[in-house]
């Protein structure tokens, strides 16, 4: 990428922000907040054999979950993002809520219950990068009616699948009013078609397409899903890249390659990349590598916020000037 691209992007970023109403959050994520408690391993467990039985190299514990570390790394990059989702009212909720805050994600929409903060145990393949999430979520966070839809005036809603029903009520309410609502589509369940019908673009994890229409190629899997969704179709695919169908022209944007340490927020910072590149009105071309660009930064360091790049970082990464620090 050129220098006068590298600028293009500063200038829509800046103009972006000027010409803003005044107040107005550019996204508003809704859904899951996490501490997790990384732990890094020589290898990937297995059921059997040596691999059943693993030292932990170093752990530590962070705060993530997917709409946690999205916003994270949308403020990262200058877009103002707040967290409309629930909190538990213990240490681990305190520690999320300080490090959203420090961060610059706008708290004033949070829900805070008398529960347990979700958490997750993540194994980190240290000769891949890859890992392994397992996680618990106490019922008590589940949203009720508890969200006024006078609060959706962001330019775009955010939301995953975690408590679907929740995020379904939502996604409806900020469409009615004209908000953008995209989506972490990561599981397959009874909602996930109604769910996938009520965001305006769509943003899948590799596993999804295929449970969902039976086709283990993902450009085929798009397209049958044409019939379902009119709009944007976004699926992220690993070391593979990403792809969108657009009307009915397929866009494929292979990864940038990386040393991968963690690839815990990936997925994550993915979406960031895109709400930015789509607020920042680039064709669906530029976006995809837009994305591609932040996840890969994110991959070459631990944690899920901490894995969060700047503008400039991601920059660097499209330019080919990227140069990962310990």
């Amino acid at each position: 990428m050129t220098l006068n691209v590298l600028e293009h992007w500063r200038t829509i970023t800046i103009s972006r922000m000027a010409h803003a109403p005044s107040g107005r959050l550019d996204v508003l994520g809704l859904g899951e907040s996490s501490v997790d408690h990384v732990n890094l391993l020589p290898t990937a467990p297995l059921a059997r054999g040596t691999a059943s039985k693993l030292r932990i190299s170093s752990a530590f514990d962070a705060a993530g979950g997917q709409i946690a570390s999205m916003l994270t790394a949308c403020s990262g990059l200058g877009l103002r993002a707040g967290y409309l989702g629930p909190l538990g009212n213990d240490d681990n909720g305190r520690l999320i809520r300080s490090e959203l805050a420090r961060r610059g994600v706008d708290l004033s929409q949070v829900l805070v219950r008398d529960a347990p903060t979700r958490f997750a145990i993540i194994l980190v393949d240290e000769s891949t990068g890859e890992r392994t999430v397992l996680w618990h979520r106490d019922p008590a966070l589940d949203i009720q009616d508890d969200i006024d839809p006078a609060v959706l005036t962001a330019r775009v809603l955010h939301v995953d699948d975690v408590d679907e029903r929740a995020a379904i009520r939502t996604a409806r309410a900020a469409a009615a009013r004209g908000v953008i609502v995209t989506s972490d589509l990561d599981r397959v369940t009874e909602h996930t078609t109604d769910l996938v019908a009520s965001v305006s673009i769509p943003i899948f994890a590799e596993h999804v397409p295929p449970t969902l229409t039976g086709e283990r190629d993902p450009e085929r899997a798009l397209r049958k899903l044409r019939n379902q969704h009119a709009g944007l179709l976004c699926v992220t695919l690993g070391t593979a890249g990403s792809m969108a169908l657009d009307g009915d022209r397929l866009i494929h944007v292979p990864a940038f390659k990386v040393h991968a340490v963690d690839t815990t927020g990936a997925g994550d910072v993915f979406r960031a990349g895109f709400v930015y590149a789509l607020l920042a009105g680039r064709p669906t071309l530029d976006i995809l590598k837009f994305a591609n660009a932040a996840a890969a930064v994110s991959c070459t360091r631990l944690g899920a916020m901490g894995s969060a790049p700047t503008l400039a970082e991601v920059e660097q990464m499209l330019a080919g000037e990227f140069v990962a620090t310990p």
